[in-house]
């Protein structure tokens, strides 16, 4: 006998529609607070507790409780965000006198550490295309430029011609937010584009025409999802075994920048942060690495 479908509570229902209306949030987001308001609400109810009567006791029990099933901190504080905008939503429509989240603290959150490769990583990482086949070439090239440039991979499928200025050796990017950055290729990713754009690129491309700088075989636009894929060949190649994400040569760029002593604030601009806490993360990066190679080679660790 098929099992009876549980009972939808009235006023997650009330209280979802009306966020729904005001702030015009996806499907996916409606469905996550249905969950976690849910999945609240049936754990109160063990207690004989509905949501209007709640107290602050009760919040903190469950995220008590929460922690003690080891849920990540991360998820416990999407929880208490959608917990807030309930209670909220229930003062100002008067079915609460007071919201029982408001001396709830947050779940404090470590800053996660972006996942970067080693200099030697990188170094094979590079040399896996075979520059004597044409997208290979562009690949090398790309993959040069992401790594000298620290570029967006966003920014490196979309760079256009007039973008490039071989006489100078930058790239004019533009950036989040409409801001425009010039950032140096150094001379070992001109090298590579240069070669490129001399052999391979005119090969690609035939007779039609782009201001793509790097265009798929097809001529268009190449997505940064296939440049993704292309990545992952070159990856497995070269023996890197660790997950890769579209970000981990622009990790790997600012990292290893600030282990040779360049300043934040450089970065900060090569990079295209509008904030310099966004930039300092990778001061960290690089303070986890020298205490691994610490703790690997100093005799006393």
């Amino acid at each position: 006998m098929a099992s009876n479908p549980k009972k939808e509570n009235p006023t997650i229902d009330t209280f979802l529609d009306a966020i729904w209306m005001e702030k015009g949030l996806s499907q996916n987001t409606l469905s996550s607070y249905r969950r976690d308001l849910s999945q609240f609400d049936d754990w109160l109810n063990k207690s004989g507790v509905t949501l209007l009567v709640v107290q602050q006791s009760h919040i903190e029990g469950y995220l008590g409780w929460r922690l003690q099933e080891k849920i990540s901190a991360r998820s416990t504080a999407r929880l208490l965000s959608c917990l807030r905008g309930f209670y909220q939503y229930q003062l100002r429509e008067s079915n609460i006198h007071l919201d029982p989240t408001l001396q709830v603290e947050s779940p404090k959150l470590g800053r996660p550490l972006p996942k970067s490769l080693s200099e030697q990583d990188v170094e094979d990482l590079l040399n896996a295309p075979n520059p004597d086949e044409p997208i290979e070439l562009r690949d090398r090239a790309m993959l040069e430029l992401l790594y000298a440039s620290g570029l967006r991979v966003t920014e490196l499928v979309s760079l256009q011609l007039g973008q490039v200025s071989m006489n100078q050796g930058v790239v004019r990017i533009m950036g989040k937010g409409s801001k425009e950055r010039l950032v140096p290729m150094g001379e070992e990713a001109l090298h590579w584009l240069k070669r490129y754009l001399q052999h391979s690129r005119p090969a690609l491309l035939g007779p039609r025409l782009t201001e793509a700088v790097f265009p798929s075989k097809r001529g268009s636009m190449m997505t940064r999802q296939t440049f993704w894929y292309r990545i992952k060949i070159y990856a497995a190649r070269a023996g890197i075994n660790q997950s890769l994400s579209p970000h981990t040569l622009r990790h790997a760029f600012a990292t290893h920048l600030i282990n040779h002593g360049a300043d934040l604030r450089v970065v900060q601009l090569l990079l295209g942060h509008s904030d310099l806490s966004t930039t300092q993360i990778y001061t960290h990066v690089a303070r986890e690495r020298m205490k691994s190679l610490h703790a690997s080679h100093h005799p006393r660790a």
